[in-house]
């Protein structure tokens, strides 16, 4: 195999090459998840979570394509097996659990903030550590992504909450901050 000469060290695209992976494998369970609560979402929210979520696993579709992709660019190989990506992955899989639509957007909120988190620091360690600025400008366009789709679902959740029995609360009402 021919060598790559793109002005990283082995150990550079390397260590780049592992974030990716992790980022990977976080987005593979993301789509998972996001596609079942899509399948299985049921009362008054159906069809606007149903809807946005399409949205979003698409999106998490094209992501993980392009993630692989430029695995292979820097001369490595994408996982791409179950237990792969449940090794590699910082989320954790609902396996056997189904809640309520209220909970299924929490659920993906707390999921989408953990990659927004995760991806932060990839961005740095691939700028600072292995010099990769194309990385690091990769990650913070999907990073810019994973922030869209959290203040989607986190506006769904805000002001006049629906509790998890499926009614308005007062009790939920997040107080609003006007600065």
């Amino acid at each position: 195999m021919r060598p790559l000469n793109i002005g990283l060290s082995q150990e550079q695209r390397q260590g780049a090459i592992d974030l990716l992976n992790s980022d990977l494998s976080d987005a593979y369970l993301l789509l998972i998840k996001t596609k079942k609560y899509h399948w299985d979402v049921v009362g008054p929210q159906f069809r606007s979570l149903h809807q946005l979520w399409e949205e979003h696993y698409t999106a998490l579709t094209e992501n993980i394509d392009a993630i692989a992709e430029r695995v292979r660019a820097l001369g490595g190989y994408p996982i791409g097996t179950a237990e792969g990506f449940l090794k590699h992955a910082t989320l954790k899989e609902d396996a056997g659990t189904l809640p309520n639509a209220y909970g299924m957007v929490e659920n993906l909120v707390a999921d989408h903030e953990q990659v927004i988190r995760n991806m932060r620091d990839h961005i740095d360690r691939c700028a600072e550590n292995y010099h990769d600025q194309g990385t690091a400008d990769f990650l913070t366009g999907l990073m810019e992504q994973h922030e869209q789709m959290a203040w989607m679902l986190r506006s769904f959740i805000e002001g006049e909450q629906i509790s998890p029995d499926g009614k308005l609360s007062a009790d939920l009402k997040v107080p609003v901050q006007m600065k």
